[in-house]
């Protein structure tokens, strides 16, 4: 049967949504109720960053690029789980699944291996890199650091991971699946169940699937190392306390973002098969779709002056244009 015919009939169905009625409500009001901040944090990240002048710098530049990536992958997932709630039916077609992890998996990402993950790591690795330069050569950052390589890191890093998402995704998806409604049991299309699906010997394709992911978070977890290394050397130059203290502070933020993705990534796809279980698969994957991109607004805008002024700084612009 061709790929074309089947993605017309197939259907996958995710298994992991509450069966009652009332814990369904209260599922739909909390993820919402997330949802709603994952959106408004991040949005007021990149508003903010967009609307002051002080905030146009590559680190910022970086920053307000990683926001969209949060904004784009729960995107991808959560009006999806919203309408399963919701619904008697938890089901999502062949093709719509493909979709759905494919640009999860490209758009992230930029948080680790698969699933929204690839963009998110190689970001992070390029914000190491900025905060390296920033403190090693305070005096010559603009002039190493300029809007033109910053625009091209973040379109290689998008583009690599483009790349990578949907070569996966069809190595994935010309498996032959057992069944005309298979069961996932997940609440969305992750990478780990649904090979499982497979009606074929997967081996080699979790091979690939594990050599990639282990390059994929490897090389800019060492990146992101090496910058660190240079940046702690740095740093135990730099002769004043307080200088040594914002030079701290100024990475802080994104070491917190770099351990929270990488440990979660980490162990959803670098685990060996035989240890993994389908219900940690998926605490874990709550994680990084939910509380990461839950957390980032609030660990780079609580920690950061410049955010918070800006932001005060829009909201009373807001008012007084109101005012007036």
């Amino acid at each position: 049967m061709s790929w074309g015919h089947r993605s017309l009939r197939m259907e996958f169905v995710l298994l992991a949504y509450p069966s009652q009625s009332e814990p369904r409500i209260l599922s739909f009001l909390g993820v919402s109720l997330v949802y709603t901040w994952v959106i408004t944090g991040n949005v007021l990240i990149m508003v903010a960053i967009q609307t002051e002048a002080r905030l146009h710098t590559p680190m910022y530049y970086f920053l307000g690029s990683l926001s969209g990536v949060e904004i784009g992958y729960t995107a991808v997932v959560v009006p999806h789980l919203l309408a399963n709630i919701l619904r008697s039916e938890k089901t999502i077609t062949l093709l719509g699944c493909a979709t759905q992890m494919g640009f999860f998996m490209g758009l992230g990402s930029a948080d680790c291996f698969l699933l929204a993950s690839i963009t998110d790591c190689f970001l992070l690795a390029v914000m190491a890199y900025d905060r390296y330069v920033a403190i090693r050569h305070p005096l010559h950052y603009m002039l190493i650091v300029t809007q033109k390589l910053c625009v091209r890191m973040v379109g290689c890093a998008g583009g690599l991971a483009s790349l990578l998402s949907l070569q996966l995704t069809v190595l994935i998806f010309t498996l032959p699946f057992c069944g005309h409604r298979p069961e996932i049991n997940h609440f969305l299309c992750d990478v780990p169940p649904v090979l499982r699906l497979a009606c074929a010997d997967i081996r080699v394709h979790q091979a690939v699937l594990y050599a990639v992911g282990s390059l994929v978070l490897t090389v800019p977890f060492l990146l992101i190392s090496v910058s660190y290394v240079l940046i702690g050397s740095a740093i135990v130059h730099i002769r004043s306390a307080e200088g040594r203290r914002r030079a701290f502070s100024t990475c802080s933020s994104h070491l917190a973002v770099v351990l929270l993705q990488y440990g979660c990534c980490s162990l959803v796809y670098l685990r060996p098969r035989s240890s993994t279980s389908e219900d940690e698969d998926r605490q874990i994957a709550l994680i990084y779709t939910f509380v990461t991109p839950l957390l980032n607004p609030l660990i780079y805008t609580l920690r950061n002056k410049d955010v918070r002024g800006a932001l005060k700084n829009a909201l009373v612009s807001k008012a007084a244009s109101d005012n007036t």
